[in-house]
């Protein structure tokens, strides 16, 4: 899953963590294990308020 700084995300089929770390030292950006650090409070906020932007 990719999370930019705002906090839209989207989530891509890759072939494994290696190539995940790969692609972040390509890129130079941070990879992070959700199932270690959990989601990025950034990226909760973005959904919510897409949610809430549905809703109205």
């Amino acid at each position: 899953m990719l999370v930019a700084a705002d906090g839209e995300w989207t989530r891509r089929r890759i072939d494994g963590p290696d190539v995940a770390r790969r692609l972040s030292k390509d890129l130079a950006i941070p990879v992070y294990d959700a199932q270690v650090t959990g989601y990025p409070q950034r990226m909760r906020d973005w959904s919510a308020k897409q949610k809430t932007n549905r809703l109205e």
